[in-house]
């Protein structure tokens, strides 16, 4: 429907009505100047706009593909979506509440529009998803790791409410599906990663389908993730990972691999810096990306959310980096030897150990620091220098009470 039938539709139509008064005059305008453009290339004489050339739009193809526009056009099946398709679309897809949102989310998952999402219908969308992100050979088992974290009934069927619990446990999935029909697709962005030259792109364990995993649970745009320590070139040292990340401002991801083949970690908000106590705040989160992908946000039940000591002697404060859980019963620890480590069900983020075992042996650990947009802020004077320079002003008070070692 072209823009001079849309006042007309308005009186007979009121989703469409309902759905023009979701938006502004100028975001109204803004429609009606896409719908004209796609329309155009439809060669429709302003009247729709086709199937190939929405594709073209959303950079949608195959059945995932044609199921949006099925949706769009409100299931018509005369593959023309008019101008108050699309405004009923967006002002549900976009404007909606979470409820609408997801539930048109949930519609969309049923690319064999038979009135039940499946197993294979979710493979099918993640395999049109990772050949719209990733286009190419990948390097991750990428369907895999994604469809394993929903649970299906004995039928094979996903629920809705195992679908949200899916969503949750997957924003990045969330936020691609929920921005198809937006200019800009945030979904679709992958940070770029920038390694060490001294460090073999193969044994980089934060792959690109990885990153935009842990991508998805943060709010900032993704530009630039820097390698800071890697333990096979810099060593299994404590004291190497915290002078390497030390003069670098930002959030950290923290990923390990451990001898049973599994790979997870933590983002921490806040830097690695010495402290006696938990410290942090709700920006920070676990993540599981091998065999299964995961991110576990903050419950809210404490804020027990980072962890970081070194050269205490006290048992109580176990020397290493943590996330979550409590004192020796940590969501994800590290001792300060880099050899060792273990990982509890955990209250803080709501996750299970994300390894086999609890006890963990890493293998390989990585660094790295999030490069966010915008000018650095620059540390006060009472916190600059390097992590272990700041650690060394604190021995004075340290020996008064008891708590460090001896020895340097």
């Amino acid at each position: 429907m072209g823009n001079s039938e849309s006042s007309s539709a308005s009186s007979s139509d009121p989703r469409f009505n309902s759905a023009c008064r979701a938006f502004t005059h100028t975001e109204l305008e803004d429609l009606k100047s896409l719908f004209a453009s796609l329309a155009a290339k439809s060669q429709s004489n302003g009247q729709y706009i086709s199937p190939a050339v929405f594709k073209e739009y959303t950079g949608i193809e195959g059945p995932l593909g044609e199921r949006l526009f099925g949706l769009v056009t409100q299931k018509q099946n005369d593959q023309k979506l008019t101008f108050q398709d699309l405004v009923v679309a967006k002002g549900t897809y976009e404007k909606g509440t979470k409820d609408d949102i997801e539930e048109f989310i949930f519609q969309l998952l049923d690319v064999n529009s038979d009135g039940v999402v499946t197993r294979s219908d979710l493979e099918s969308a993640l395999a049109t998803m990772q050949s719209c992100i990733f286009p190419g050979p990948g390097s991750v088992e990428f369907v895999e790791i994604l469809l394993t974290v929903a649970t299906f009934e004995r039928d094979d069927s996903l629920s809705f409410d195992d679908f949200r619990k899916w969503c949750n446990l997957l924003p990045s999935v969330r936020k691609f599906l929920g921005s198809l029909l937006m200019p800009s697709n945030s979904g679709s962005q992958v940070p770029k990663l920038i390694c060490l030259e001294s460090v073999d792109p193969n044994l980089v364990l934060l792959k690109r389908e990885y990153a935009w995993v842990i991508g998805g649970a943060l709010s900032h745009e993704l530009d630039e993730w820097k390698l800071l320590y890697h333990s096979a070139v810099h060593g299994q040292s404590f004291n190497t990972f915290l002078g390497k990340i030390s003069n670098n401002e930002g959030p950290t991801v923290l990923v390990i691999k451990d001898r049973e083949g599994h790979i997870y970690g933590g983002y921490a908000s806040q830097p690695w810096e010495k402290h006696g106590d938990f410290y942090g705040d709700l920006k920070s989160f676990l993540f599981r990306l091998y065999p299964k992908a995961s991110i576990f946000r903050p419950t809210g039940a404490n804020h027990n959310l980072q962890w970081c000591a070194v050269n205490f002697s006290s048992d109580s404060i176990p020397n290493g980096i943590a996330f979550g859980g409590r004192v020796n019963h940590f969501g994800l620890f590290v001792s300060a030897n880099f050899d060792k480590g273990h990982t509890f069900e955990c209250t803080t983020f709501g996750s299970p150990p994300l390894s086999r075992s609890s006890n963990i042996q890493p293998e390989v650990i990585e660094c790295w620091v999030v490069l966010q947009k915008g000018p650095q802020q620059e540390m006060p004077e009472s916190v600059k220098g390097t992590v272990l320079e700041r650690f060394k002003e604190d021995r004075h008070m340290l020996n008064m009470v008891g708590l460090a070692n001896s020895s340097e």
